[in-house]
């Protein structure tokens, strides 16, 4: 199952690929914690899929990131090379505070810097 997170299916799947796109161009995003354990899957999803390296995976990275050729090539180029020994893991999610307003846990998700 998923989470919903207040928004429709085209709206909730454009958000997420916008997320995922800064957290790989970035390395880091601040957002709440539901969303972030979201992008995470997908996240995972993508350097997988740069994993295996074939012209299908990296023609389903580039779908799903909206077309955006740099971050597909930072995922193939930087990202998996960075990983290319680990199995899975690859964000880390630090709590920093709630949001004035509504309360919701804001969180920072970041890469893992492989050792």
């Amino acid at each position: 199952m998923y989470r919903k997170l207040g928004r429709d299916n085209k709206h909730r799947r454009s958000m997420l690929a916008n997320l995922t796109r800064d957290l790989i161009m970035n390395e880091q995003i601040q957002t709440t914690e539901s969303r972030a354990k979201e992008v995470r899957k997908f996240l995972d999803k993508m350097i997988t899929y740069g994993k295996k390296g074939t012209l299908v995976s990296r023609r389903k990275v580039l779908s799903f990131l909206h077309n955006d050729k740099e971050a597909t090539k930072k995922v193939f180029d930087v990202l998996v090379p960075r990983y290319a020994k680990r199995n899975g893991g690859y964000t880390r999610i630090l709590k920093i505070d709630e949001r004035r307003g509504d309360d919701a846990l804001m969180v920072i998700i970041k890469l893992v810097e492989e050792e």
